[in-house]
């Protein structure tokens, strides 16, 4: 008999021990106790001040017990579906890694042309066709703000070009309360109305506090709206260390977490047992150049102690990776893609969001995405571990093939070839000869010729008629409140 064994279900990754993490949801506890965060909703303060909470004017103090009963309450798992069939897309729980894109970036890199220009309903619409024709890409984010629309209705466009291009899960940002609810009466007429709609989401919001410790009108409507709706909700702060949190590490998780959290306690005061998501994007803030850095080693241990955090609590977590400080699809990008796709995906986070990022964050690449679709790829297999059983250790076949011998020809390499190794697409292996007869292309300039092919000849699964007509009669309807 073997004592301390322990078996591992592939490969996995943590930056901080159990008691660190105590003692980091400790500190998060007292800010929340003892410094409050700031909420700019009266209807969302009255829900706190009714729940238990120590209200100074919008100032909110929230007991520890409160807290620790919003975690608890709070479902281990959310379930997203796909928008055509209603199968289930993804579970987020435990160490279930699933890879998204990001949202509303100003500016697009073109593909055709290579030039960086301001992001439309026409660079969503490709982005999203994209992504739903990508195999490692999970859930769908806008990867670009609608610009060449009337500003204060642009994320119902947004939300449209995205539904009409994928039936994967789509994560949403929304302007303020209105457009969140016209945005789920979309989501409705996709599903076929506000029960199959709660009973099989394939929408979840995404909205953010303000570090440090403030909640907007929108976002603090938004979180009620969606626990009062049944819905999903993602709701992670931005953090900046060293300008919006304190420099320390450890200081900026903390701070972090207490933004969460305060949000979660808000969320789960208006419906018990409502699905909330929590994470965010942290990482430092460049003292030389004042960025806020996607390319950071910094960026990649917080956001894992991020994941050591949501694991312990058991809420699911939204990660970051697969996102770049690089102007261009360079070898910069590739390696700072690199880094954060395989940590996050070690992590055991749940839904992974801004893959496609370039620029930190201010420019979407189509480039960039396949290439890190690619990596993506090349990360499950790394996390899919060694399997060790008796067939694997093979030990009959080396016996079987001698010294000097040849497994080429072996059923057992015939039975495993495909399951055992990951090949790769983009990436090149074959000979030198054979590269340059394929016209010594680079890997960026592999990753352009497959987004074009997939804008020229990939066509997702459409929507019935009558459900687009319906989701432009929400969107004309919208317009007309703003003339």
């Amino acid at each position: 008999m073997r004592s301390n064994y322990e078996v591992n279900d592939g490969a996995g990754l943590s930056v901080i021990s159990d008691e660190e993490v105590r003692r980091i949801l400790a500190a998060a506890f007292e800010i929340l106790e003892r410094t409050g965060a700031q909420y700019h909703d009266k209807e969302s303060i009255e829900i706190l001040k009714k729940g238990g909470c120590w209200v100074e004017g919008n100032v909110v103090k929230i007991p520890t017990k409160l807290v620790e009963w919003a975690i608890r309450t709070a479902p281990s798992k959310v379930t997203l579906y796909n928008s055509r069939t209603g199968e289930v897309a993804m579970r987020l729980e435990g160490n279930n890694a699933y890879f998204g894109t990001g949202s509303d970036t100003p500016f697009f890199i073109d593909p055709y042309t290579g030039n960086r220009v301001p992001a439309s309903k026409n660079s969503v619409a490709m982005a999203t066709k994209v992504i739903d024709a990508l195999p490692n890409l999970d859930f769908v984010m806008s990867l670009g703000i609608v610009q060449d629309v009337p500003q204060l209705v642009y994320d119902r466009h947004q939300f449209k070009a995205m539904v009409l291009n994928t039936s994967k899960p789509i994560v949403i940002t929304a302007i303020d309360i209105d457009g969140y609810a016209d945005i789920i009466e979309m989501c409705e007429a996709v599903v076929g109305g506000e029960e199959e709609l709660i009973k099989r989401p394939f929408m979840t919001l995404y909205a953010e506090p303000i570090s440090p410790l403030v909640h907007s009108e929108e976002a603090a409507q938004k979180l009620v709206l969606a626990a009062k709706k049944k819905l999903p909700v993602v709701y992670t702060p931005c953090i900046m260390a060293g300008s919006t949190v304190p420099m320390t590490l450890a200081g900026a998780i903390a701070n972090g977490i207490a933004e969460s959290l305060s949000g979660l306690v808000l969320n789960q005061l208006t419906s018990e047992g409502s699905p909330f998501i929590m994470g965010g994007v942290f990482t430092i803030m460049d003292q030389n150049t004042t960025i806020f850095s996607y390319g950071a080693p910094e960026f990649d241990i917080m956001m894992t102690a991020l994941a050591d955090i949501s694991n312990y609590i058991n809420i699911p977590m939204f990660g970051t990776a697969g996102c770049t400080d690089s102007k261009l699809v360079d070898e910069q990008a590739a390696i700072e893609d690199a880094i954060s796709i395989v940590m996050s995906a070690l992590s055991g986070a749940n839904l992974i969001h801004d893959v496609g990022y370039i620029e930190h964050g201010n420019t979407a690449s189509l480039e960039n995405l396949v290439i890190s679709d690619e990596l993506i790829g090349y990360a499950r297999r790394i996390v899919r571990g060694i399997e060790v059983n008796d067939d694997t250790l093979a030990t009959d076949i080396i016996d079987k093939v001698g010294p000097a011998g040849n497994f080429l020809g072996e059923e057992h390499t015939i039975k495993y070839f495909k399951t055992e190794t990951w090949y790769p697409e983009l990436f090149r292996r074959d000979i030198y000869d054979n590269w340059v007869m394929g016209g010594k292309k680079t890997l960026t300039q592999r990753a352009n010729e497959k987004v074009k092919d997939i804008l020229e000849n990939y066509e997702p699964e459409p929507l019935p008629k009558d459900v687009q007509k319906k989701l432009k009669e929400i969107i004309e309807r919208a317009e007309k409140k703003i003339l």
